[in-house]
């Protein structure tokens, strides 16, 4: 644990970034996977990357902006939550960013699939798209600032246990652990 970083702190970040997340994949579910009533007819599936956002750009500014932004917002809340969940503070931008887009791709694959079983869902490429994009957008654009502000607020830099900054290679490779009880080999 980092110096000024309280275990509470990070437990009740992590159990807040748990709920939340919880929450938002039930409501996520309920848009997704619930039957569409008295449904007619079904349009057939979108295969084809891309098709689905011509036709929504066809069909004018205003219903475009409206159906492009619901498949940007539908899982973009996870850009946040996911890493919130994981509650580190120290891990590289680029793998965070990569385990949370992966992370959400997945899951929209999963609705995807999910959908083909549900009256009146159709599986399109183009939300999983826009789904993985909307995590995307949202995790540049809050995580890292958010971190590095918690970092300053909670006092937290890289240090040695003895107050100590660590040097180059250590930050890279993380302090040597020690146990003060056991002696150093010859």
């Amino acid at each position: 644990m980092r110096p000024g970083l309280s275990g509470s702190a990070v437990i009740r970040f992590r159990v807040t970034g748990s709920l939340l997340l919880l929450a938002h994949l039930l409501l996520v579910s309920w848009v997704t996977l619930r039957p569409l009533d008295d449904v007619l007819w079904v349009t057939a599936p979108n295969f084809r990357p891309l098709a689905g956002i011509r036709a929504d750009l066809a069909l004018g500014p205003l219903q475009a902006a409206r159906l492009i932004g619901e498949g940007l917002l539908l899982l973009a809340p996870l850009g946040v939550l996911l890493p919130m969940v994981g509650g580190r503070l120290f891990v590289s931008p680029f793998a965070s960013l990569v385990r949370t887009v992966a992370a959400g791709a997945l899951l929209s694959l999963g609705i995807e699939l999910w959908q083909t079983g549900v009256p009146g869902q159709v599986v399109d490429v183009d939300s999983l798209l826009l789904n993985t994009v909307g995590v995307a957008f949202a995790h540049l654009l809050v995580v890292p600032l958010t971190r590095s502000r918690l970092r300053r607020r909670w006092g937290t830099s890289r240090t040695r246990v003895g107050g100590a900054p660590l040097t180059g290679e250590e930050t890279r490779l993380g302090a040597t652990p020690s146990i003060s009880r056991v002696g150093v080999a010859p």
